[in-house]
């Protein structure tokens, strides 16, 4: 099994439901192949570099996942007859890459529970001081 990522922009005109079972879609697909899902990142509503089927925005989404090569040509063959799509692209990682898609989680993760903390040591200052 190899490790891949692959992004992926939506249409605009999507409602947020939409767009969580089109991305909803796509991993089930990519499960029912026999991947891991590693990784997803959505990275929301994003201006586009130039303007795809005459739409500047768009919404992005990142999957990581290990799968067979095999998975990867039924997963971009979807995507081609998927409407909503407008753009995709699938990477494999090579050692080094996924060496840094994995710090990268680590410290996401962490920036996060550190923010985390932060916001309950504020409520817990605010509380005291009442």
């Amino acid at each position: 099994m190899n490790n891949y990522e692959t992004v992926f922009i939506l249409t605009p005109v999507l409602s947020d439901a939409q767009m969580k079972e089109a991305v909803e879609k796509f991993k089930t697909l990519l499960t029912d192949q026999g991947a891991e899902i590693i990784n997803e990142e959505s990275w929301g509503l994003r201006r586009l570099a130039y303007p795809i089927d005459k739409k500047s925005t768009g919404f992005y989404c990142m999957l990581e996942f290990s799968a067979d090569p095999s998975a990867i040509a039924g997963l971009e063959v979807n995507f081609r007859r998927d409407e909503r799509v407008l753009r995709f692209l699938t990477t494999k990682h090579d050692k080094f890459s996924f060496e840094y898609s994995e710090k990268r989680r680590r410290n996401r993760s962490t920036k996060q529970d550190a923010s985390a903390k932060a916001e309950e040591f504020a409520e817990t200052t605010k509380s005291k001081s009442k």
